[in-house]
């Protein structure tokens, strides 16, 4: 017990990688927001899933769960953003804009969780209980195109973090 205890004590202090969590944390996110938009819901919408009436609830519950999975993602990616800028680890104009995209990054999932999914759903809902619209009322149609104004904005300052870490990481590495 007394060499687990003392050995224990003299462990090397490791620092955090937080590259590698940075790393992680945008390509788990936005793999998987490409996997949803570009795989899941295109498949779903093809057979014929959407207009069935249990879609609402259950895109809700698809899009709750990722929605939170993003919040965290984007939480993590914030946090090293303001490591690295702690860490001077980039010239002032990219720390400034690393901060910033990572803040917009954040805001995005926020506005996914508690604004974009509850009101999709919401409209999805009131589709498939009045089956006399054929169409997406126009009310819809604007969500769906600020969804889609945000999701091409995630991928631009989510791609831009991406490589300004991944080249950091090797810069480290050198």
């Amino acid at each position: 017990m007394m060499n687990t205890i003392s050995h224990s004590n003299h462990q090397e202090h490791k620092e955090i990688n937080w590259s590698a969590i940075i790393l992680f944390a945008l390509g788990f996110w936005l793999s998987g927001s490409l996997l949803l938009d570009f795989v899941l819901i295109p498949a779903l919408s093809a057979s014929g899933m959407m207009a069935q009436s249990g879609f609402p609830s259950a895109g809700f519950t698809i899009f709750g769960v990722f929605n939170r999975i993003e919040l965290i993602c984007a939480s993590l990616v914030l946090t090293c953003a303001f490591v690295f800028s702690f860490n001077h680890d980039f010239n002032s104009k990219k720390q400034a804009l690393f901060v910033t995209f990572s803040s917009l990054l954040f805001l995005i999932a926020l506005a996914y969780t508690y604004l974009f999914t509850p009101h999709l759903s919401a409209w999805g809902l009131c589709l498939n209980q009045f089956n006399t619209v054929t169409t997406m009322p126009s009310e819809m149609i604007l969500w769906h195109k600020g969804y889609w104004i945000l999701e091409g904005l995630k991928y631009v300052f989510g791609f831009n973090l991406l490589r300004w870490s991944y080249n950091n990481l090797a810069l480290l590495k050198k």
